[in-house]
């Protein structure tokens, strides 16, 4: 068994045991390559199958190619697709954008609360129609109590401190010195009422275990993350006004994994194309004790 083949058996096995032990489950897919091979995952725990909702938090500033991806994956592989806004915000023009509030307000507004209200059941949630092809209104207001998310501990400082199984308050707010401890793969899934959980299934894979197994399972991915002709890609995806691309000349799989072999980018932040995180202290941790994915 290989190093990837390790790397899926143990994030299914994390997966099936989300659904087991949480009665109301859900699945951030916030369109990048790692919440898409965690999709890629969860169609593969349960034989092509997801039997919990999507969510997605959509700020309205999204880079236009993610959420033609997200739609037309969806309308392919028949997926249970919801989305959540933050609407007052976004009417009272109270975004970074519209010059009247800061990255890391911006990000507090469009991402952090609209993401807690959205897991709540507090705001309105659109569900993807399938017969009417198109989004609805969704009348199912349950709280999302276990929330699996394609986090990684390589990706970003503050993210390299979660567990599989990471507990958050009823606000949704992160006490890391209170996580519980997890050893020799024995995973506490049971939580005092009110807890919300967010479960990592690919905590432990890097940028380049996510490629290697994108080309092997023939994942398809959003086309930003390759070179189309200006010498610049896309290596972490986020909204359009404070996500930059890097140099790179990679124009297909196989040379983005060459790329990052080579130790092209061994000194340069995954994540240093997200203004927010050099606004946040060169980090996320303000925002993701807040709740942030």
């Amino acid at each position: 068994m290989d190093q990837l083949e390790q790397l899926e058996n143990i994030s299914i096995r994390i997966i099936r045991e989300a659904y087991a032990n949480f009665k109301s489950l859900s699945m951030l897919w916030s369109i990048g390559k790692d919440s898409t091979v965690l999709l890629w995952l969860t169609r593969k725990a349960f034989f092509g199958h997801v039997p919990f909702p999507l969510v997605h938090i959509d700020t309205n500033y999204k880079i236009p190619e993610m959420i033609e991806y997200r739609d037309s994956l969806t309308r392919r592989w028949k997926l249970p697709m919801v989305y959540g806004q933050n609407e007052k915000a976004l009417e009272e023009k109270q975004t970074y954008p519209d010059g009247n509030v800061d990255r890391i307000t911006c990000c507090r507004l469009l991402k952090t609360q609209a993401l807690r209200n959205t897991l709540n059941g507090n705001w309105t949630r659109y569900r993807f129609n399938h017969e009417r092809d198109r989004y609805e209104p969704d009348p199912d207001t349950e709280m999302y109590t276990g929330v699996i998310v394609g986090v990684r501990a390589d990706e970003e400082g503050s993210r390299s401190k979660e567990r599989y199984f990471s507990p958050r308050d009823k606000e949704n707010e992160w006490e890391i010195a209170e996580q519980p401890p997890e050893f020799w793969n024995q995973f506490k899934t049971d939580f005092a009422p009110g807890t919300h959980v967010r479960i990592h299934p690919l905590l432990d894979w890097t940028e380049l275990n996510i490629w290697e197994y994108i080309k092997r399972e023939n994942i398809p991915v959003v086309s930003l993350y390759f070179n189309q002709g200006e010498g610049k890609r896309y290596r972490s995806l986020g909204c359009w006004p404070c996500t930059f691309p890097v140099e790179s000349q990679a124009r297909t799989i196989d040379e983005i994994i060459e790329e990052l072999k080579s130790g092209r980018f061994k000194n340069i932040a995954e994540r240093s194309g997200r203004a927010q995180d050099k606004d946040d202290g060169g980090g996320l941790e303000t925002l993701r004790r807040n709740g942030y994915m």
